[in-house]
């Protein structure tokens, strides 16, 4: 669908033919493509935009109607103006496939920018880098499209535009970038609004990985077009895609069915630029096989379409094509005419190979022609064509390298330079590989040195449970027996080097088995851990707490005189009385008889005192149990001469069940 000039035109026409006909002059003097420039639209259309093909002669005739009446002196009704939407669709529509239409229908696009919301001037600017990209001007397009990709757009609009610059990175062979920008417009893809952008970007794909060479991604990326797509704008693209990737793959079929259905199917939708490069894909399909006369007949039938087409790759590259087949065919004459066409085209496909193989064809015919001269200046120009293909670094060695043969004109020692050039290739590929092998050795060795990292930390985690689980009490949480001996015995040496005194306090739960029988172990465990809970509180960060088994516990007050421990026994045993056991559903006391002695009664040896303070702990069960007996060595010697005995001799467990 296309529109012609818009409103503005119409009136300008309607005056030029009022004017004519004051002057009296036939309808036989307007010239035809006066006439045809006569679009518009019939008022039933409601406001449809005119179709540029296949209309031309009716369009004309409704310009000859109104141009009648005009002559006569009636009225003609004025066409709608189109809204500035219907343009935008209009101009997507016919973007690639009437790029004359196009570009004039941007104009007037352009000149109603200022009127348009957000959305629309984005779109408005996504069309001119489209513009600017189909015009050849790969640079300015990428700048352009660039420009949109900033987050106060919608993701919609950078997708469009990041697939805009793969698409002309590709065209640059700035095939990093392209790659870059492709992953970046990907990761945006689950962000989309349209469901088409997918198939948008999947078309792009294609066309920059068969730019790379890479023709087997091509044709994935364009089978996910073919088995999803049904528009045929979006067809013609991935149809045209897969043609060539597997041209180059050798993998196209020998049958020519399919590639001219893809063909036909660009032409039916006016895609013209596609249209014709498919055609160059058959061409190159048939001089491969032999048939340059053929490929050339096919090109030079459709040379008048390329080149209204004003796309300069598709009409440099049909002119490059056509000079090496003829060429090759020995008409030099067309085939120098075709190269030099091509070359002309050097300002808009500077990285293309179109114009290295038009210097290389002009090269060749110099040296057919045995001008040497001629010969040389237009190798230069061939190399310096070629050099866009190369990377940068051997595209600068490349061109060092010609500059200082520039004088030589021996075919000899141009072949030397295209075979040190290789070897820079190679050079480049091994340095890259060295590069690739010293990143991979580096993250390895990272990586070994996480995971010892990660197991010295695991290991460390469980060698520190087991440690605690060795030297703390399971139910209780306090130091056990046997951790409780190591640390008492260490801090008892250190207070006699240190001429410290120290004291023990062991107490005794009374009656715990009747707890544990008349309420069952696991009240006596609360009844354990409670006990040992309260008895923290009455420890500092320096004394050594511990279950020495059963019920029996036992601290030992680095620093302590016994009074100062007796006056802490008394303490924890008024403390433990006071615990509120309703919580267990049961009403019971928990008291404790407690022994004390110190080093200064009974010395530094760990066994000593255990043993002095556990007879003070049976001298207070004895003397009725909750109450806290304090060693006395001449009370002990007393009783001992008296043969006075605090407590009848009996087994341990007996007492404690009394």
């Amino acid at each position: 669908m296309f529109w012609v000039g818009g409103p503005a035109w119409c009136a300008r026409s309607l005056r030029r033919t009022s004017s004519l006909s004051r002057k009296e002059k036939s309808m036989k003097g307007i010239r035809m493509d006066e006439r045809n420039r006569w679009k518009t639209s019939l008022p039933s259309n409601q406001g449809r935009l005119v179709q540029r093909n296949g209309s031309r002669w009716r369009n004309a005739g409704r310009g000859l109607v109104l141009a009648a009446l005009l002559a006569w002196g009636l009225p003609a009704a004025a066409a709608p103006e189109p809204t500035l939407e219907q343009l935008l669709v209009e101009a997507e529509a016919i973007r690639s496939g009437d790029p004359v239409a196009f570009r004039q229908l941007l104009r007037e696009i352009n000149g109603r920018a200022t009127k348009a919301d957000k959305g629309q001037k984005a779109q408005i600017e996504y069309l001119n880098a489209y513009a600017l990209a189909f015009s050849g001007r790969f640079n300015d397009a990428i700048k352009a499209a660039q420009a949109l990709l900033k987050p106060e757009y919608s993701p919609d609009i950078q997708i469009r535009a990041g697939a805009l610059i793969v698409n002309n990175y590709a065209g640059t062979r700035q095939f990093v970038e392209g790659l870059r920008q492709l992953e970046e417009t990907l990761t945006l893809l689950p962000q989309a609004t349209d469901e088409s952008l997918k198939i948008h970007v999947a078309v792009a794909a294609a066309v920059l990985y068969n730019q790379i060479g890479q023709y087997e991604h091509g044709v994935r990326f364009a089978d996910q077009v073919l088995e999803t797509s049904k528009v045929p704008r979006e067809l013609c693209f991935a149809g045209f895609q897969k043609a060539e990737a597997q041209f180059f793959l050798g993998e196209l079929s020998n049958d020519d069915q399919a590639l001219k259905a893809v063909i036909d199917g660009c032409q039916a939708n006016k895609e013209v630029v596609l249209a014709n490069l498919a055609r160059q894909v058959l061409a190159q399909k048939w001089a491969s096989q032999g048939q340059r006369r053929k490929a050339i007949s096919l090109l030079q039938a459709h040379l008048a379409e390329i080149e209204g087409t004003r796309y300069p790759r598709l009409v440099g590259e049909t002119h490059a094509l056509l000079a090496q087949y003829l060429l090759e065919e020995q008409d030099i004459r067309a085939a120098e005419d075709h190269a030099n066409r091509a070359t002309a085209l050097s300002a808009n496909i500077a990285f293309s190979s179109p114009l290295v193989s038009a210097y290389r064809t002009l090269y060749e015919i110099a040296e057919r022609r045995s001008d040497k001269v001629q010969a040389l200046v237009q190798y230069r120009k061939y190399a310096e064509a070629d050099r866009a293909y190369l990377n940068e670094v051997n595209a600068r060695e490349l061109a060092y390298q010609i500059v200082r043969q520039e004088t030589l004109q021996k075919t000899q020692q141009i072949s030397a330079l295209d075979q040190k050039n290789q070897v820079l290739q190679l050079q480049q590929k091994v340095d890259q590989q060295a590069a690739q092998n010293t990143r991979l050795i580096v993250i390895l060795l990272i990586l070994l040195i996480a995971s010892i990292g990660y197991w010295a930390f695991k290991i460390k985690r469980v060698q520190l449970s087991l440690k605690k689980m060795a030297e703390t009490d399971a139910l209780t949480g306090i130091c056990n027996r046997h951790h409780f001996t190591i640390r008492a015995e260490r801090a008892l040496a250190e207070c006699a080097r240190n001429g410290e005194q120290a004291a023990l306090i062991m107490f005794d739960l009374d009656h715990f088995k009747n707890i544990n029988d008349r309420f069952g172990h696991g009240t006596g465990d609360w009844a354990l851990k409670e006990v040992a809970e309260a008895s923290k509180g009455f420890c500092r960060r320096i004394d050594v707490l511990g279950r020495l088994g059963g019920e029996e516990f036992a601290i030992l007050m680095y620093g302590c005189d016994l009074r100062a421990a007796s006056r802490v026994a008394e303490d924890c045993r008024v403390r433990l009385a006071q615990i509120e056991t309703r919580e267990t559903g049961h009403v019971f006391a928990i008291t404790g008889s407690f022994g004390v002695t110190s080093t200064q009664q009974s010395g530094y040896s760990l066994a000593k005192l255990l043993s002095q303070a556990d007879k003070q702990l049976y001298r207070a069960k004895h003397a009725g149990r909750n109450r806290v007996c304090i060693y006395d060595a001449e009370q002990e010697s007393a009783r001992a001469t008296s043969n006075v005995l605090e407590m009848p001799h009996r087994d341990r467990a007996e007492h404690l069940g009394a």
